[in-house]
């Protein structure tokens, strides 16, 4: 919960990521919130009322995976609207004439996208594709495996289109990197 609060506030892309994680790793303890406790949050240099916080925000997300039949795959409902937002707003971007350098960036990274797209579900939307592609690499990067120069390359331009889909100016609002206030179309 603390970490996730604090990444939420810092990036969306980044709180998705954090959050994917979290719902494989409930997964990884059976969805047992008492080995979390004690498997996982104990391990944390918390405070005891820090831990029972920490222990409720993972009773909170067991709950909603057992409400929302998602135990064995997919993502809670409260990331996919976070996730909908982004394609949404990625949509409106290419839509409009104000954003030249996201339009040109975007299509920087289209045959990344569609290579993905093609060697995955092809059912899932353009930042997804890409959301996915930086899990897979973090999950890699995790197991210590290799990351090919050309996954590489096409991660580096996937992080910076991205990065563009965030940032919308000084404006922007707490977590959203600028992804829905203050943009006008």
């Amino acid at each position: 919960m603390f970490i996730a609060k604090s990444i939420r506030e810092k990036s969306v892309v980044e709180y998705l990521l954090y959050m994917w994680q979290m719902e494989d790793l409930i997964r990884a303890y059976g969805c047992s919130l008492t080995r979390i406790r004690r498997e996982y949050i104990d391990r944390f240099d918390y405070t005891d009322q820090q831990k029972d916080e920490e222990e409720d925000w993972f009773g909170d997300l067991i709950r909603m995976m057992n409400q929302e039949g998602k135990r064995e795959k997919g993502h809670l409902a409260i990331n996919e609207v976070l996730l909908q937002d982004l394609g949404d707003l990625h949509v409106r971007l290419l839509q409009s004439t104000r954003f030249p350098y996201y339009s040109a960036e975007y299509y920087r990274v289209l045959p990344f996208i569609v290579e993905l797209r093609q060697k995955g579900d092809k059912e899932i939307g353009e930042v997804e594709t890409c959301l996915n592609a930086l899990y897979g690499v973090m999950l890699l990067r995790m197991r210590q495996k290799p990351i090919s120069p050309e996954t590489a390359h096409a991660i580096k331009a996937i992080t910076t289109f991205l990065g563009m889909l965030l940032y919308q100016g000084p404006d922007r609002r707490p977590g959203m990197g600028g992804a829905l206030n203050g943009v006008k179309f």
